[in-house]
Formats: C-alpha cells, structure tokens, sequence
C-alpha cells in the first residue's frame, strides 16, 4: 500500500466531493483530512486541482492492487498447471511400485 501525501489527500477528498456532486470547498477538505493541514496549502492545492473521476486513492494502490490481483491469478494457474502435469507422473509412480511388489512376490517363491 502506497503513503498518501497531503496534496494526495487533498485531491483525493476534491475529486470523491466532485464525484457526488458537491463543489470541493476548503472547509468540505479540510472535514475529510485524517491530520491537520494548514489553510494555504488546502488553497494552493485546490486553486490547481483539475477534476480527475478515477484519483479517488493514490494511483500507485490501484496500481499495487491490480498487480497484486495479476500476481494472484498467476499463482493460481501455475499451482493448476503443477498439479495437472503431476498426476501422470503419481499414477506411473503407483504402478511402479505395485511391479516392484509382484516382482518381489515372484523372486520370494
């Protein structure tokens, strides 16, 4: 999981504000923030920021967690394919072992 920087924080709050139709105010912000921010870094942030729907969390997240989920899915279809190509090889291990027996049986008579 990523670390969000203020100005991170302060877009993030803007844009999910934007999102349900509520104008981004300072005072909106600042009710959203997890720490104390000063007031001019709420107003510097917001007189640059542009609406962006999707930057509801840092990008590097979406980007971890979509990683995260491939990496996920990857496992999973090489564990399938692992135990798929093992099957043959335990089923010939098995009748293997039962010649070995029935050749065993034979030299002991």
């Amino acid at each position: 999981m990523s670390i969000m920087t203020i100005n991170d924080e302060i877009l993030t709050a803007a844009n999910t504000l934007a999102n349900q139709g509520i104008k981004p105010t300072v005072a909106r912000i600042k009710t959203k923030l997890t720490q104390p921010v000063p007031l001019p870094t709420i107003i510097s942030v917001l007189k640059t920021w542009q609406h962006d729907p999707n930057f509801i969390q840092p990008r590097s997240t979406i980007n971890q967690d979509s990683a995260s989920k491939h990496k996920d899915d990857l496992t999973n279809t090489i564990s399938l394919a692992i135990t798929k190509a093992l099957i043959p090889l335990q089923e010939e291990i098995s009748a293997l072992k039962k010649e070995i027996q029935q050749l065993k049986s034979q030299l002991n008579k």
